[in-house]
C-alpha cells in the first residue's frame, strides 16, 4: 500500500516557535518515524515546503533537517501540485496576508495564534475560511500538555465536585539584553510590532478555561511594563512599548474565579513555568507542564494557624501525584497528527479559526480592561457580524 504524502507550505521557521516546535520537533519528528498511520493502513508523510524572507537561513536550516525545498516567494510555494496545507507562525502582523493567500489558492490552512493583530480582522478571516470551505485550525497546544490532559481527566471524571477556583501562575525572568542575552526577541516588547504579554498568553488561556473548565464570561486585567528599557538583539537600547506582565481575574459560568498572572519578570519558585491550582468542594488538584498532583476531600489533612511554631510536615508530601496511564508526545507534534488526520481522513478537529478568534476577542479585552480599569463582559463571539 502506498503512502500518502501531504505537502505542507511552512511559513516562519525560521522565528524561534516555527523552528523549534513546528519544525524540528513535530514535523521533522513525524517524518524520522516513519509517517502516522490513516485510517486505511497508509502513512501519512508531511512533505514540508519552508519558507521565509530569509535565504540563507532558509538553506541552513533545509541542509540541517535534510530538506530539499525552501523559497522566499509564496505564491511559488503554494503554486506547488502537492501542496495541501499552509501553515503560518510568521509575526502576527504578517500572518493576515499569508492566510489570504492560502485562501486564494485553495489550501487547507493551521496557523499560529493569535490569527490577528485585533478582533475585525480575527472575525473577518474566521468568516473568510468558513465561507471558502476550507478545513483550517489554530494550534492550541497546551491542551496537549501532560499536566493538562492529566487535570481534565480529573474534570471529566467529577473528581472536584463543584469547582470553585482556579490560580494560574506562569512565566520566567526574560534577561533584559545587556550582560545576558534575552531568551525572547525584542518585538514581544514592542506594542507597535504585536508585542505584548497579553496578546501572546490571553490567546492561551481563553482555550485553557473554556475547554477544561467553562467559557469565560468577564476579564478584569492589569497590565504593566516593569521593565522600561530592554536591549535588542544587536545589543541596542530600545524602550518597551509593551507590557512584561499582566495580572488577570475572570469569570467563568457556573461561578468560576479564575486568577492567572503572565510574567516575563518573575524568577520562577514552583516546580514548573506554569502551574494551575484548581479548588473544588470534594478536591484539589496542582497541574503543571507535566505533572499533577490532586488531594480528595477525604484525605485533606486539617491544617492548623499557629505562626509560633515552624511546621512540622510537608504540605507537599500530603498530596498524591495523578499517574500518567499512557506515554506523552510533544504538545506541537500532537496537535500536528490530529490536524493531518483531519486533513486526509476527515478525522475531528474542533480549534478551528473561529476558537483562535475567540483568544484574539479575550486578548482585546483585557487590554481595554487595563486601560480603563474595570471588569468587562465577554460577549459570545458571532462571526458574521463583529462581536
Amino acid at each position: 500500500m502506498n503512502d500518502r504524502h501531504v505537502g505542507i507550505v511552512m511559513n516562519g521557521v525560521t522565528g524561534r516557535m516555527g523552528l523549534r516546535q513546528h519544525l524540528e520537533r513535530s514535523i521533522v519528528a513525524i517524518r524520522e518515524q516513519g509517517g502516522i498511520p490513516a485510517a486505511d493502513g497508509t502513512m501519512i508523510i508531511p512533505e514540508p515546503i519552508l519558507v521565509g524572507r530569509n535565504e540563507l537561513k532558509l538553506k541552513n536550516i533545509a541542509d540541517k533537517y535534510g530538506l530539499s525545498r525552501w523559497t522566499t516567494d509564496l505564491s511559488e510555494a503554494l503554486a506547488e501540485p502537492d501542496v495541501e496545507i499552509y501553515f503560518d507562525s510568521q509575526l502576527t502582523q504578517l500572518r493576515e496576508k499569508g492566510v489570504r493567500a492560502a485562501v486564494e489558492a485553495g489550501k487547507a490552512i493551521y496557523c499560529e495564534k493569535p490569527i490577528a493583530e485585533g478582533l475585525e480582522a480575527a472575525v473577518d478571516l474566521a468568516r473568510l475560511v468558513r465561507d471558502s470551505g476550507l478545513k483550517n485550525g489554530v494550534v492550541q497546544d497546551k491542551l496537549s500538555l501532560p499536566g493538562l490532559r492529566k487535570l481534565k481527566r480529573l474534570v471529566d471524571g467529577g473528581f472536584f465536585g463543584e469547582i470553585l477556583s482556579v490560580r494560574g501562575e506562569f512565566g520566567y525572568w526574560v534577561f533584559e539584553g545587556d550582560w545576558q542575552e534575552a531568551q525572547r526577541p525584542a518585538w514581544n516588547y514592542k506594542t507597535e510590532e504585536g508585542g505584548g504579554i497579553v496578546v501572546d498568553m490571553f490567546c492561551h488561556w481563553r482555550y485553557v478555561l473554556d475547554q477544561i473548565f467553562a467559557p469565560v464570561k468577564s476579564v478584569y486585567c492589569q497590565g504593566a511594563t516593569h521593565i522600561p528599557t530592554r536591549y535588542d538583539e544587536q545589543g541596542q537600547a530600545y524602550t518597551a512599548t509593551a507590557e512584561d506582565a499582566a495580572y488577570g481575574v475572570f469569570e467563568l459560568e457556573g461561578g468560576i474565579i479564575a486568577q492567572l498572572n503572565s510574567s516575563w519578570t518573575t524568577r520562577v519558585f514552583r516546580d514548573e513555568l506554569v502551574e494551575f491550582q484548581v479548588d473544588g468542594t470534594e478536591g484539589s488538584a496542582v497541574a503543571g507542564l507535566r505533572n499533577c498532583h490532586a488531594q480528595h476531600r477525604s484525605a485533606t489533612p486539617k491544617p492548623v494557624w499557629n505562626p509560633d511554631i515552624p511546621a512540622e510536615y510537608s504540605f507537599r508530601d500530603q498530596w498524591s501525584e495523578v499517574p500518567d496511564n499512557e506515554v506523552f508526545d510533544n504538545g506541537f507534534k500532537v496537535q500536528w497528527e490530529m490536524f493531518l488526520r483531519h486533513i486526509v481522513d476527515d478525522a475531528p478537529f474542533t480549534w478551528d479559526f473561529v476558537e483562535g478568534a475567540k483568544g484574539v476577542q479575550l486578548a482585546e479585552l483585557g487590554l481595554q480592561s487595563w486601560r480603563e480599569g474595570r471588569k468587562l463582559e465577554v460577549p459570545a463571539l458571532d462571526i458574521e457580524t463583529r462581536a
